[in-house]
């Protein structure tokens, strides 16, 4: 097997939002919830590959996209929030999510922030976990406006660098 981080601009548009569309499949709620704004993620980055290939990557196997993360500068730096993190169905369970994430935190410790947020749902257990396993902590649940019903509440997690 053989990981590799791609840049996006690497690969066609279409990319980012068929790798969330797949990883977000065993619950077809967040499909109907979110597509309009994984299409715009995609649009986004397509649109802006200087940012793209800066604040984000395309994890590959065997040079098959299999997942990809995301951040956002914006609030440096004090800190830097990570966007969008999934793997394919597929690749799920097989420690690519941790490599990933590992990886991100990485290149963002480069950057030389002090400080990595990022919010999940109450109900993505494996999620919770991936950050855990590298170092978040949970810091707040919070209400969950937008799809409690199948999400749960929002989970704040940070990670001191």
């Amino acid at each position: 097997m053989d990981i590799a981080f791609k840049k996006i601009s690497e690969f066609s548009r279409g990319t980012l939002f068929e790798l969330l569309k797949d990883a977000y499949s065993f619950e077809p709620r967040y499909q109907k919830d979110w597509i309009e704004d994984w299409k715009s993620a995609d649009d986004f980055f397509y649109d802006n590959l200087h940012i793209a290939d800066r604040c984000g990557f395309i994890t590959v196997l065997n040079d098959t996209p299999i997942g990809f993360m995301s951040w956002d500068p914006r609030k440096l730096p004090a800190y830097i929030e990570i966007g969008h993190n999934c793997i394919a169905t597929q690749h799920k369970g097989k420690k690519y999510g941790k490599l990933q994430l590992q990886e991100a935190v990485d290149r963002i410790r480069k950057i030389g922030c002090t400080k990595i947020i990022v919010t999940t749902d109450e109900r993505l257990l494996a999620a919770q976990k991936n950050y855990e396993s590298v170092g978040f902590k949970l810091i707040r649940l919070r209400e969950n406006k937008h799809n409690p019903e199948y999400a749960g509440k929002l989970m704040d997690y940070e990670m001191l660098l």
